[in-house]
């Protein structure tokens, strides 16, 4: 009995969806370049900081802090795209060139990511 329980509970562990688990599927950088990670944060209807310079394998994560529900989607081409954040959650976006974004549920919440060489 107990060798079942304990079978069952390595079962559920490893089919977890925590964000931990999530994170640790994700792509690494390679080991002879680190990336950088950036913090946007949603308040107030706007991105804060609104225009940010990264290179190509950074990391941007989007927090939403505001009252209500945002995404984050490139401008241009809708090349990316964001799910809906609610408040207090967050999205991650791996930086491949530079990018105009949006809010698509707010649109006149604008901002950049400019790719330096």
């Amino acid at each position: 009995m107990i060798r079942l329980l304990a079978a069952a509970l390595l079962v559920l562990s490893s089919c977890s969806n925590s964000p931990e688990k999530a994170r640790q599927n994700e792509p690494a950088a390679p080991k002879d370049t680190a990336y950088a990670v950036f913090t946007v944060e949603i308040k107030g209807m706007k991105f804060v900081p609104d225009s940010i310079v990264a290179r190509k394998g950074d990391r941007v994560i989007f927090v939403n802090r505001d009252l209500v529900p945002h995404c984050v989607t490139e401008l241009d081409s809708k090349a990316w795209t964001s799910h809906i954040i609610p408040p207090g959650e967050d999205y991650m976006h791996v930086v491949d060139s530079s990018s105009n974004y949006y809010c698509a549920i707010h649109k006149v919440m604008k901002g950049k990511i400019r790719v330096k060489e």
